[in-house]
């Protein structure tokens, strides 16, 4: 199911350039086929902004090559932005009003930086829980990644996070354990999946309130859980939207708050992540930075580009599988007027009728 490149928002021509199947909205008009108009709402920082774009633009375009998928992406209120990401986001996002008025088939809600404790502090929570309540209504299915996943279980189950010892970051093996699922059709029963977060929702409090438990790591916790009713929210407790180098970044970012005197310790390295060389080649690095920070020499950059022929990609297959899983069932179901969730007969308390 090919992207349309309905408007000039510079992530279409990117993924273009990348190789991805990009279709100008004129080649589009004479294919005779149902389109599906997917939200991304994204409220990631100024920093990750178009990159989260771009991965979650690349999974929709991975999915089936019979629908045309317009994703829309927009943002919400009560959240710092840069003049540059201001005018990025006025330039190329629609506002929720928009939204509202045309309707979703579906919408991804990305993760987010907090600075509260308690989520419902955030200056973003009401924006959000605004957000929620309305698609609940009138879309077919909402899959939320990572902090999103914790607002709406709070907001629809009241369940809270709980703090973690330490950040649980890096890549873990996975396992499905239903198997029956339509989201997990023809995935590996077992596959990898990033996580990077400070908090968790454990499986036993999702089951206690009725939520359907697909996919555990015995290191991670859950990854992949859908709604009681099995498919009208679907929840991912890690990344599996993130690319190559996500983590990499991430350390990276990490490192740099140690030399400024923003942490007290130097970072650890993300589990699973990194091979046995580039464990070699950061510890060296990490002698330079421990160096330079203790007696002000000016900080050398970190040789990502040897770092970066040292990492794989164990978790993409599976990624673009439940995706397309997600998103082929959205097309079976959902109305032809956007703006209602589901065709006629459908139990939207059972939309698949499992």
């Amino acid at each position: 199911m090919p992207l349309v490149a309905h408007t000039d928002l510079p992530t279409f021509r990117r993924l273009h350039e990348e190789g991805e199947e990009i279709l100008t909205p004129d080649r589009a008009e004479h294919q005779s086929i149902r389109e599906l108009h997917i939200g991304l709402l994204n409220i990631m920082p100024d920093a990750a902004l178009e990159a989260t774009e771009r991965q979650f633009f690349r999974l929709v375009g991975a999915c089936n090559q019979i629908a045309q998928f317009h994703v829309h992406p927009f943002t919400i209120e009560g959240l710092e932005r840069s003049p540059a990401a201001r005018e990025h986001i006025q330039k190329y996002y629609e506002s929720f009003e928009q939204i509202k008025r045309d309707g979703l088939d579906a919408l991804i809600i990305s993760g987010a930086n907090v600075t509260h404790e308690h989520l419902q502090n955030e200056p973003f929570w009401h924006p959000l829980t605004e957000v929620f309540e309305w698609a609940k209504q009138n879309v077919t299915s909402i899959l939320c990644s990572c902090l999103a996943t914790h607002a709406l279980i709070q907001s629809c189950y009241g369940i809270e996070r709980t703090r973690l010892p330490a950040k649980r970051w890096g890549v873990f093996s996975h396992k499905v354990v239903d198997r029956q699922h339509p989201l997990v059709a023809e995935t590996n029963t077992r596959f990898d999946v990033p996580h990077s977060r400070f908090n968790e929702i454990f499986q036993s409090d999702m089951e206690k309130q009725g939520l359907k438990v697909l996919v555990v790591s015995e290191e991670a916790g859950v990854h992949l859980a859908v709604s009681p009713d099995g498919f009208r929210i679907v929840f991912f407790q890690g990344h599996p939207e993130y690319d190559d180098i996500s983590l990499l970044k991430e350390y990276k970012r990490e490192v740099l708050r140690f030399y400024n005197g923003e942490r007290d310790d130097y970072p650890p390295y993300p589990d699973h992540y990194f091979d046995a060389y580039v464990h070699q080649l950061l510890a060296g690095y990490a002698e330079h930075v421990m160096t330079a920070k203790a007696s002000g020499a000016t900080l050398q950059p970190m040789p990502e580009a040897q770092i970066v022929e040292h990492l794989d990609i164990t978790w993409r297959d599976s990624a673009k599988a439940v995706f397309n899983n997600w998103l082929g069932k959205v097309y079976q179901i959902t109305n032809e007027d956007r703006r209602l969730p589901f065709m006629d007969g459908v139990d939207p308390n059972n939309p698949l009728s499992l």
